[in-house]
């Protein structure tokens, strides 16, 4: 296991969208809020957060972001996340399969602003509507 452990984890939270998704994704959804940015001098999920958001979570914590963007979304919040598929996890099934409207599994691998190989992981756009 420990031999692959570094396929699913990293030092680095800090995966930077890429640029191009993220200016496709604004360009229909046309952001108001990024509640956990790279390098946030405050706790996104202690904030309010905007009328629609984009969220690139900490792969570490990415249940409480997924909790916390539903949880907005009751409000009458857009939420866009930008996730790990991780279609075996508590969160999926728990809040993303039951709960958001949308689901877009990307096809291959990200390459995260900033780094200089593919993401290890296949990743997936998941929107909740509360309009």
């Amino acid at each position: 296991m420990s031999k692959f452990k570094s396929l699913w984890s990293s030092k680095s939270q800090d995966w930077r969208t890429p640029e191009g998704l993220l200016d496709l994704l604004d360009e229909e959804f046309d952001f108001d809020m990024d509640p956990c940015p790279v390098n946030s001098r405050f706790n996104g999920l202690e904030v309010v957060w905007g009328e629609c958001n984009f969220i690139n979570p900490p792969y570490k914590d990415v249940a409480k972001w997924v909790k916390k963007g539903y949880e907005e979304s009751l409000k009458g919040k857009i939420c866009v996340f930008l996730v790990a598929a991780r279609v075996d996890t508590r969160w999926f099934h728990d809040i993303v399969l039951p709960y958001a409207k949308e689901i877009r599994f990307i096809r291959g691998r990200l390459k995260f602003s900033g780094s200089k190989n593919s993401a290890p992981f296949p990743s997936m756009v998941v929107i909740f509507d509360g309009r």
